[in-house]
Order: structure tokens, then C-alpha cells, then sequence
């Protein structure tokens, strides 16, 4: 299913997407243009030459991190590793995994020599572990064009109406007049997804009929959340003209598809990936998770860090070929996942993930009964310095409890700091009780659970 033609958009959108969008990227010295165009068409490219083609980018990658790279020129030189001597993707398994706590314990020497204007970002997501590093704007480019890509895929694009029903700090607390201006011109409208109280939702659902837009995005027990209260309200919100539902940050659970493609009266489309991993896969109409193979080449391993088949499930690990100014090679998601060894109905000839397993996240009841995203209290610990790994439990409406490992003793300043946080989200008369532990176990499952509520929610 090919992108639609212009001619098959409302004309605002077609003088978004394709003036004032690239436009607003090459003043920010962004490829995001060309590289989507080059995208829109290896992605019908066999897997052979896609794969020819992740091996040419693949070994430009090495090459640089060893010339430029101090982390990379000393970890090549201690294992004798010869970037010139790599013939097949599979020679990427004899270099080691790329974790959080190597970012964390190497994050300036991971910086390329050469490179510039580099972009910090924080991100703990899911897995509760802070982490800090760089993005080039070659990097930037290519995650931008991925989602584009994959955006159009849905018929529709970039100046489209759009809600966004998000809670990462980095947009919520940027919206200055600048960007507000670009979001106007955008036509995307941004809805705080951490606090979700009766009051709040009947507003998200006016703000929804009123934008009527084309297209959702936001986490999926978020989205799913606003469509059951949608139902319990007895409103209707499926004749607004909906195109797509986008989804991500989470695990998608079949009953929040369904949830929310009633509701809203379109089809979900799963998205995978992060800030620090990139945008690895988007599903397409058929209903296949294609990976962005032209930038990413996606790893299955075991827990001894070997290499699965296609159809055996393991940790997913990915190498983003658009890093040369701050390298991910091989970098553990912290994610189960498996491959298909099968091509989509779509005709594409990008690879499939068959499935994603291991990233939720609870939601938190307030003693007012405010339904709070778990990002919210997720993002209050994520840079904390001296917190290696945490894990919050909501015990009851008046207890929650923190197990923290440290890396360095919290001032009492600190304590006070999260302590505070934690009540202006959950009610200023709840106990936090803050534990230090040497190490949080992972559930009987063997997955670990960062927030845990054992309140009935939603």
C-alpha cells in the first residue's frame, strides 16, 4: 500500500508537508526530506539488497567509531576487532553488548572527536534507569524521516490534524510561544496524558470533537483509557473522520486495539522504539511490524547474549546506523521480542517483528481518584544522581512504596525533593516510604514491572 498522492490531500496539508515542514528542517540543518524520499523507495527493495545496504552503512559506522570514537578506538584495539575485516551482519557479534551502565560509565568517550551540535537527552522510559547521551542531527534526520515514512503509510501526513496525548517532560515542559506557533501551524494538538481525572477526560473528549483530527497519537492505555470513559460517558467519537490511531511507549494488548479502534472508529497502528534506541519499527495497513532496516539492524539474543533464529524470542538489541556522533551499536533495549522470517502482505521487503513482549506501564490512583500515568512518577527518579534502578508500589491510596539501589547516598534535600513530587501526584497525606535495596528482583515472569498499583485501576 503506497503513500497517498497529493492530490489526495486537503491542500493545507500538502503546503505543510511539503513547503513550510521542509522549510522548518533545513533551518534546523535537517536531511529529514531527502531521507524520507530515499526511504519511500528502498523500503520495496528485496531483503538482499536491504541487507547489502545496512552492510555498506554498517561498516561506514565501524570506521568512523574507530578513527573518531575514543570508547570504540580502545574497545577495537583491546579485542583486536578490524572493522575493514567485517563481511556479514552477523560479524557484529563479536563486539560486546552496549548497555546503560557502559553509556553511563563512558558517556564522553562514546562522544565522536568530530562531532557537532550535539543534543543532550535524558530518557529512564520504561525501564526506570537514567541515562544520558548525545544525538547528532544526522541522527535526528533519520528518526524523523523513519516516522514520516511511516506516518504516510496510513494516508495521512505531516499538517494533518493531529491530537497527541503524551507526558515526556521534554514536550510538556517546551511549550514555549515558538512552539506553540509550530504546533499551530502543524495543527497538533497536545493533551497531558498523566492526570486523567473524570473532570480532565470529559475535556480531552470535547478538545477531540472540537479538533476533529485525522489522526491520534499517544500511549496506548492512555488512548484506550479516553475511549472507555468515551463509552461511559455514551459519547460518540467514531464519526469524526479518523484515519489512525498511533501507538507507543508501551505494549500494545489486543484488548486496547479493540478498545480504541471502536471507539474512535479506526484502525491502531503499533509503533517501537525510544529515544535512545530509535525508531525501530512502525506497522504498516497489512498489519506487519516492519523494522527501519535502512537505519537499524535489530538483534535477537539469549540471556548469555548469543544470537536466536528467527522465531525463538530474546532480548532485542539494535545497532542505529544514523549514530556516527554518539555510537549505538548493539545496544540492549531491555525488551523480549522475536523475528519473522516471513515477508509482509504489504509487499515491503523491510524485515518484521513478529512480536514485541515487556513494556508496560501501570497506571497510579490519586486519593482523589485522579488516574495518573506511572510515567509521571517514573520521571520524577529517572535523573536522580546516585539512583541506579528503582521500582515504585502503590500499596494502597495512603502507602507507596520506592525501592531504590544506590550508587551514591541521597542528600536529605533529595529525599525531600521526590518525597514532595510524589505527593503532588498522589495527595499530599500519602506515606512514601522510600527503601534501599542491593538489588529489585524481576516478577515470577522473569519481566520487571517498574510501577506497580495494587489499587484498582483502570
Amino acid at each position: 500500500m503506497r503513500a497517498s498522492s497529493p492530490k489526495e490531500k486537503e491542500w493545507y496539508t500538502s503546503f505543510i508537508s511539503g513547503l513550510f515542514f521542509p522549510f522548518h528542517e533545513r533551518i534546523k540543518n535537517h536531511d529529514s526530506v531527502a531521507v524520507r524520499k530515499e526511504l519511500e523507495i528502498s523500503q520495496w527493495w528485496d531483503p538482499k539488497c536491504l541487507e547489502a545496504l545496512q552492510l555498506s552503512k554498517l561498516r561506514r559506522l565501524l570506521a568512523h567509531a574507530e578513527v573518531h570514537v575514543p570508547f570504540y578506538r580502545a574497545l577495537f584495539s583491546d579485542i583486536s576487532f578490524n572493522p575493514k575485516g567485517v563481511s556479514s551482519l552477523t560479524d557484529l557479534a563479536y563486539l560486546p553488548l552496549l548497555d546503560k551502565s557502559r553509556i553511563r560509565a563512558n558517556t564522553e568517550a562514546l562522544k565522536s572527536e568530530n562531532g557537532q551540535s550535539l543534543a543532550r537527552f535524558n530518557t529512564g522510559g520504561s525501564s526506570g534507569e537514567p541515562l544520558i547521551f548525545y544525538i547528532g542531527k544526522e541522527r535526528v534526520s533519520h528518526d524523523v524521516a523513519a516516522k514520516w515514512r511511516a506516518t504516510r503509510w496510513w494516508n495521512v501526513d505531516i499538517g494533518d490534524r493531529e491530537i497527541v496525548v503524551w507526558g515526556s517532560p521534554i514536550e510538556l515542559g517546551a511549550q514555549d510561544g515558538i512552539r506553540g506557533l509550530r504546533d499551530w501551524l502543524l495543527r497538533t494538538k497536545l493533551l497531558p496524558a498523566f492526570e486523567m481525572s473524570e473532570q480532565k477526560l470529559d475535556r480531552f473528549l470535547d478538545e477531540i470533537r472540537a479538533v476533529r483530527p485525522k489522526m491520534l497519537f499517544g500511549y496506548p492505555s492512555a488512548l484506550s483509557h479516553i475511549a472507555r470513559h468515551a463509552n461511559a460517558r455514551g459519547q460518540r467519537m467514531d464519526d469524526l473522520g479518523l484515519r489512525v490511531a498511533f501507538v507507543t511507549s508501551e505494549r500494545l494488548y489486543d484488548e486496547q486495539r479493540r478498545q480504541i479502534s471502536e471507539t474512535f472508529g479506526c484502525p491502531v497502528a503499533n509503533g517501537y522504539g525510544g529515544r535512545d534506541a530509535g525508531f525501530i519499527a512502525h506497522e504498516c495497513p497489512e498489519g506487519g511490524m516492519h523494522i527501519t532496516a535502512e537505519d537499524i539492524i535489530v538483534e535477537i539474543v539469549d540471556q548469555q547474549g548469543m544470537l536466536l533464529p528467527c522465531g525463538e524470542a530474546g532480548e532485542i538489541v539494535v545497532t542505529h546506523l544514523a549514530t556516527k556522533d554518539f555510537p549505538f551499536i548493539r545496544y540492549r533495549t531491555g525488551d523480549i521480542g522475536v523475528l519473522d522470517s516471513k515477508l509482509c502482505a504489504c509487499g515491503r521487503g523491510l524485515p518484521l517483528l513478529k512480536e514485541i513482549q515487556g513494556r508496560s506501564t501501570d497506571f497510579l490512583i490519586a486519593q482523589d481518584g485522579t488516574v495518573i500515568h506511572g510515567l509521571a512518577l517514573i520521571y520524577i527518579l529517572r535523573d536522580v544522581i546516585g539512583i541506579s534502578n528503582f521500582k515504585i508500589i502503590q500499596e494502597s491510596l495512603n502507602l507507596t512504596r520506592i525501592s531504590v539501589v544506590l550508587e551514591s547516598k541521597l542528600a536529605p534535600e533529595t529525599i525531600a525533593k521526590i518525597e514532595q513530587g510524589f505527593k503532588a501526584r498522589l495527595g499530599q497525606t500519602v506515606n512514601i516510604v522510600i527503601e534501599e535495596m542491593a538489588e529489585i528482583p524481576p516478577e515470577k515472569s522473569g519481566k520487571f514491572r517498574y510501577v506497580v498499583s495494587k489499587v484498582a485501576t483502570v
